[in-house]
């Protein structure tokens, strides 16, 4: 994964493996659990599950709650995290704001805070988050229990929480892993925000239980992940923005590349709100463009339903390449899947063959916070699993 950890260590458990990691992940994403329904999930002996539970008591990641009683009527006392002994912060970065959400150990946000960028000078933005990042740790009153920070960009990330490549920022080669971790004298991960964001989703989120899934996002770009084998597909290009060059209208308009109605074009938001600008005559904003449709405007009827036809391309794409069990469409531009529902749904299946199993396709409403807690969840992970050390 493209996610690194920066700074200190993390005051926590060794990095999981194995039976292990099962066990805490068990506990972690369905607890409190009896010992004898995490033994039968994993085919584990009581004996086995003894002494692997043993150093994840001693460590503090899982603890004894209230006693119950098992089948047999002996008593038993379930395993569960301790959600608010371990805090952790995420932070989304975008090229005018960064938004931040502080969580417990399942990822639910306890605070929330934004601020404007006013510039994209690596230490300017560095010297913002740390202040974010401290304001909303004292507002949610957790300072001393805050394990890890994690951080996510629209970009491409590579080893020791450098960013590589990040458009929207206008960044090549930063290393706003160690930066950020110098500033705040915590451990920081910086990764990818749709990969983040899809492994929230995961463990935490539309995705919980699917071992096979796609996310689409939409907003300022396009974007597209998936897992297979419960595993969220990571490679180098990841963050490059590859699938906003995939064609979905040739009659469509030109994106910045002079790609004739790709993703980018027909999906990004400055791409529908400039459609719809130009018709009117006006500047219109992105939730102007909805609510005009909404109101059967004919122009941004037009504008949306095109739209909307060409995400609904996309997916069907997706289903039939890699057959997911479930397609996710998120993002903050995601309202388009909301107002353009009937011809998104027309033309997925119009692109699936007639005798396809129907596609399964959650619609996820999301926000910035979302996006900042998805960064928080690559901090838990690398946190408990030790996943980027």
């Amino acid at each position: 994964m493209t996610s690194t950890t920066a700074g200190a260590a993390a005051p926590a458990w060794a990095p999981l493996t194995g039976p292990a990691h099962d066990v805490a992940l068990a506990v972690l994403l369905d607890g409190p659990l009896p010992r004898s329904e995490i033994a039968r999930r994993l085919g584990l002996s009581a004996g086995t599950l003894t002494r692997l539970s043993k150093p994840l008591l001693d460590s503090g990641l899982l603890v004894e709650t209230g006693g119950a009683h098992a089948p047999s009527g002996h008593p038993t006392r379930p395993l569960d995290v301790d959600e608010d002994a371990h805090r952790f912060v995420g932070v989304k970065l975008t090229e005018h704001t960064a938004h931040v959400a502080v969580t417990g150990l399942r990822a639910r946000v306890v605070a929330s805070d934004e601020t404007l960028l006013l510039s994209t000078d690596p230490a300017e933005v560095v010297a913002t988050v740390a202040r974010l990042v401290r304001t909303a740790v004292a507002a949610a009153g957790v300072d001393g229990s805050v394990r890890a920070v994690g951080i996510s960009v629209g970009g491409q990330v590579g080893p020791d929480g450098v960013v590589l490549d990040a458009r929207f920022l206008r960044w090549h080669g930063v290393a706003l892993g160690d930066l950020l971790a110098e500033a705040l004298g915590l451990p920081v991960v910086v990764d990818n925000d749709l990969l983040s964001l899809s492994r929230a989703e995961q463990w935490f989120g539309a995705a919980r239980g699917c071992d096979h899934f796609a996310v689409i996002t939409v907003g300022e770009g396009v974007g597209y992940a998936y897992a297979v084998h419960g595993q969220v597909v990571d490679a180098p290009g990841a963050g490059l923005g590859t699938v906003g060059h995939l064609p979905l209208d040739p009659n469509g308009p030109l994106c910045r590349l002079g790609h004739a109605g790709c993703a980018d074009a027909m999906l990004s938001t400055a791409a529908i709100t400039t459609r719809a600008s130009l018709a009117h005559g006006r500047q219109l904003h992105r939730d102007e463009v909805y609510d005009l449709a909404e109101a059967e405007d004919p122009v941004a009827r037009r504008v949306v339903d095109d739209s909307a036809r060409a995400l609904g391309r996309l997916v069907s794409l997706v289903g039939n390449l890699v057959m997911p069990q479930k397609v996710i469409i998120s993002g903050e531009g995601v309202r388009l899947a909301e107002v353009g529902a009937h011809p998104l749904a027309e033309a997925i299946a119009a692109g699936r063959a007639p005798r396809a199993a129907p596609l399964p396709v959650e619609v996820h409403v999301t926000g910035f916070t979302e996006w900042a807690r998805g960064a928080a969840v690559t901090a838990i992970r690398t946190f408990v699993l030790g996943e980027g050390r």
